[in-house]
């Protein structure tokens, strides 16, 4: 863990470097994400942030701010789990893998932006939301499709749903120039999570933003392992897990009202990789070691009509797996390195013809690598090239959206054979319609058709990989209307907002591990094609019963049918592994003067851990109950916050995946000081 000692041990220096900066007054402005509106007005944004979801042409979900906060949540994976429509995959405890699945159309399909650049993994197409932190996030939005806007960056076009994670803006009052957050979480499996965040003016125009956090678990839960002869307690081993984050970022306003932002990025893990229960076995010793690093910049200009953004990237992974049952022909033991390398860059542009009607391009270049000490293994280096022309039209009280995105991957390897080139040309097609001037109520729909290449790993994996492989196609269509209501003053029922869709994917050539003449031996084929429809709601609502006493409710609900039609005489129409038909959440929080209590229940119903839906496979539903109790007080510039949690309170036992088993009844603290 040298690496994780050396990101806290430079930490003071870091401190004193921020603390000595020359003060000065400036007001405040906003390092915001590509697309929005007025993004260099921090004021205007706040304003009409409560109508985003209702304005966006796409299914928009959003999480900010204290929001966050009442959600009992550790990571980003903790937090997404509240989204209608979406499954997580959780191998359980702190360090278990975590990735979300969107309308099932598979993780692969969804891509994740941290600040407006994408956060990519060449070798398996995953984003193990788990090693997210909240700690310096500041809100996290989901689009079904794409994000509603022209003005983003290529690879924006380029997925079947978003996941855009934004850090903490920098903001200061009146005659401040420096900020400080700093917190302590702590719990059962011996969780110890202190944390750091630093905001600094230096000056007239520079803002300089530290966020680093030191996380460390035992992960030793105890669960039952009922095998059909015994019914067995059982303590969780090699869960453990201790990691490190640091990031830095420095923001700029130039004299001609540009922006430039840069961000470095650092996190560094070891932890046991808990394995699966099953034949009794209870005692694993596979271990991981993760690093990923990367920098990345962007620079952003407005003049009359013509906006522009361009961002470039480096990122450097590393990945080690240590399986020391696992001893090769040569008397070695399983040790397998990756080392992955992306170079980014990306330039948007968007001019408005008129006072309704826009145009943009857009276009991506990136090159991946990979690295490994697999034998015969071939060192893939992937060229991929992103093109968008989009376009946007208001009149009156209906705009549409429409964009072809061009896409060409090279794929070059040092020995063996590669995937060659591909390319595709993908649309979009997007409408919203405000039928009532009087009223905040919107209709939405969208049609898209998009495409996900093979990963490092389906094509190249040694004795796996093909690289014969199509990519996966995916069409999309989506109807749905958003409502929101600000009530009058005194009403005891504030505020309501609601938003439903209905959803039908086609997912063809989909890309499968399938066994071939030896169980030890499978190989990747396109072969499957599934149906997915569905219905998803989301109903949030603010409540005030008193001058003292304030509340707040949501609910949502995921209605989904996601069937194999590959072979109509092979699992024809069963729902596909781990989607449930019925799925939702209730949150629900009180404030009263310094104290706030806060509720939420997830709820997830019946599943199939293999295409058969037979009994044998059958995964029974599972649902938790969370409450948190906060302590609050302020004065002046500084604010004290005591949480105490308890987490799964009646202690139901579940899988979120198969023979993975989930903790029990926790419970963590968080103590935190902001000045």
């Amino acid at each position: 863990m040298n690496g994780v000692k050396l990101s806290l041990g430079i930490f003071s220096g870091i401190a004193l470097l921020f603390l000595s900066l020359p003060l000065c007054a400036q007001e405040h402005f906003t390092a915001d994400t590509a697309g929005r509106d007025n993004w260099l007005n921090e004021v205007k944004i706040r304003q009409v942030k409560i109508n985003k979801e209702q304005t966006s042409q796409t299914p928009l979900q959003i999480l900010s701010g204290e929001a966050l906060q009442r959600l009992n949540s550790l990571s980003v994976a903790d937090a997404v789990r509240f989204f209608s429509g979406v499954q997580l995959k959780d191998y359980g405890g702190v360090g278990g893998l975590k990735t979300i699945n969107v309308r099932s159309m598979g993780t692969n399909h969804t891509a994740v932006f941290y600040d407006g650049v994408q956060l990519s993994n060449a070798q398996n197409g995953q984003v193990d939301l788990g090693k997210l932190s909240l700690d310096n996030m500041e809100e996290i939005e989901l689009y079904n499709g794409q994000k509603s806007t022209i003005l983003q960056p290529a690879r924006g076009f380029a997925s079947g749903s978003s996941l855009y994670l934004n850090t903490a803006l920098p903001k200061f009052e009146e005659g401040r120039t420096f900020r400080m957050k700093t917190s302590l979480k702590g719990g059962s499996f011996g969780l110890i999570n202190p944390s750091l965040l630093l905001q600094k003016k230096g000056g007239e125009n520079f803002y300089f933003t530290l966020s680093t956090e030191y996380k460390r678990a035992n992960g030793r839960y105890k669960f039952r392992d009922r095998n059909g002869e015994y019914d067995t307690t059982i303590v969780r081993r090699n869960a453990d897990i201790e990691s490190g984050r640091f990031e830095a970022s420095v923001s700029a306003l130039l004299a001609d009202s540009s922006q430039v932002t840069s961000r470095f990025y650092f996190y560094k893990d070891q932890q046991g990789v808990p394995g699966s229960i099953v034949s009794n076995v209870y005692d694993f010793s596979q271990r991981q070691w993760d690093r990923n690093l990367f920098l990345q910049t962007s620079f952003r200009k407005e003049r009359g009509r013509y906006r522009l953004i361009a961002s470039a990237k480096y990122t450097n992974d590393y990945t080690r797996f240590l399986d020391p049952e696992y001893v090769k022909d040569e008397g070695l033991l399983l040790n397998n390195v990756f080392k992955q390398q992306e170079f980014y860059i990306s330039v948007a542009n968007r001019y408005s013809l008129t006072s309704n009607w826009g145009v943009a391009f857009s276009a991506d270049y990136q090159r991946n690598s990979l690295d490994a000490n697999l034998e015969r293994f071939p060192y893939p280096t992937r060229h991929s090239l992103l093109a968008a022309l989009a376009t946007e039209i208001k009149y009156s009280d209906i705009e549409i959206q429409g964009n072809l995105l061009a896409t060409l991957v090279d794929d070059h390897v040092e020995q063996y054979f590669s995937a060659g080139k591909k390319s595709e040309l993908t649309p979009t097609v997007m409408a919203s319609w405000k039928p009532f001037h009087d009223s905040d109520f919107r209709l939405r729909a969208f049609y898209k058709n998009i495409f996900r290449m093979p990963t490092f790993n389906d094509l190249y994996y040694t004795n796996i990989g093909s690289t014969f492989l199509k990519p996966e196609y995916a069409t999309q269509y989506d109807l749905g209307f958003t409502y929101i209501a600000l009530l009058d003053e005194g009403a005891l029922l504030s505020q309501i907002s609601v938003q439903a869709d209905g959803y039908y994917n086609v997912v063809r050539d989909k890309i499968v591990a399938t066994p071939s003449a030896s169980l030890f031996r499978w190989e990747m084929r396109n072969l499957g094609r599934v149906h997915i429809s569905g219905f998803d709601l989301n109903t949030q609502t603010g409540w005030k019963f008193s001058d003292q006493i304030s509340g707040n409710a949501g609910i949502t609900y995921t209605y989904q049918r996601a069937e194999d039609v590959t072979n109509p005489e092979l699992n024809y129409k069963n729902q596909i592994p781990y989607v449930p038909i019925h799925s939702g959440t209730l949150t629900a929080g009180c404030e009263w003067r310094h104290l706030g209590l806060n509720y939420s229940y997830i709820y997830t119903g019946e599943r199939y851990n293999q295409s058969a839906n037979i009994p044998a496979n059958h995964v029974q539903p599972w649902y938790t109950h969370d409450i948190a109790l906060r302590y609050e007080r302020s004065k002046r510039y500084q604010r004290y916050r005591i949480t105490g949690e308890i987490l799964n309170l009646f202690n139901q036992d579940f899988d979120v995946v198969a023979n993975f088993p989930m903790p029990g009844r926790s419970y963590r603290f968080t103590l935190s000081y902001t000045y």
